[in-house]
């Protein structure tokens, strides 16, 4: 009798373990869907196609606006497009260098209002981060935001429910050059470099040692016969 409870104690046990590997599994590939596969409207992009020999540059602005214009033209002496999320207070304060970054071809996308933990605000506290300055950009510059990045890469369920709702995809990213924290243009070009691959969506900040390292970065990628072009670009025809 005391065999067949140890018996059937251990394939209770077999049983169990099955089930949490299977539940692992599942997990991993769920978390491994999305920040690979396509996501559909309500879920983040971290990548793009893939297909195309094509990279995109987000530049997230809220601050560091006295090394914007000199971005731009390193942008035009290769021939490079990129998208600048756009914190709406900034906007507010920079309508003129905003007109500009729209009039040199480069995409704008919408980086909240006043740049708040999106993970922490609610529907209507996430939607007005969002249209605020959908309304403001498009006053401004007569233009259409099309897509939204999270301050600090932090979004909720209720974020991307929102986003969805107005019909623009969530946007994070695959490469970090942490280029806010990290004062160092040798770093920043490394870190938009190293591994680089095609559908690499790259995150940046307008600052000093960005600016220095930014025609290196674009060289790179010319010699690597990657094409610099913007996240609305990138995303099209997903391909994974």
């Amino acid at each position: 009798m005391l065999r067949k409870i140890k018996m059937h104690s251990a394939v209770t046990n077999v049983l169990i373990i099955g089930i949490l590997i299977g539940l692992a599994v599942v997990s991993f590939s769920n978390q491994y869907t999305s920040l690979v596969d396509a996501p559909g409207s309500d879920r983040p992009y971290y990548k793009g196609n893939t297909a195309r020999g094509e990279v995109a540059l987000m530049i997230n602005v809220y601050w560091g606006t006295e090394y914007i214009e000199d971005m731009l033209e390193v942008l035009d002496k290769h021939n490079a497009k990129a998208t600048f999320f756009v914190g709406g207070s900034w906007a507010n304060s920079n309508p003129d260098l905003l007109r500009e970054i729209i009039s040199k071809g480069h995409e704008v996308g919408n980086h909240g209002y006043f740049h708040k933990d999106h993970a922490k605000l609610n529907y209507e506290q996430n939607k007005a981060e969002i249209t605020s300055t959908n309304t403001l950009v498009k006053a401004i510059a007569d233009y259409e935001i099309t897509l939204f990045a999270p301050p600090s890469g932090s979004y909720n369920n209720t974020t991307l429910e929102v986003a969805a709702s107005l019909g623009m995809p969530v946007i994070m990213w695959s490469r970090d050059t942490v280029d806010w924290r990290d004062k160092d243009s040798s770093l920043v070009y490394t870190r938009a470099t190293n591994k680089i691959q095609a559908g690499d969506m790259i995150l940046m900040h307008p600052t000093a040692h960005t600016l220095a390292a930014l025609g290196d970065i674009l060289k790179y990628y010319e010699d690597n016969s990657l094409t610099p072009v913007t996240v609305s670009q990138i995303i099209s025809e997903q391909t994974i």
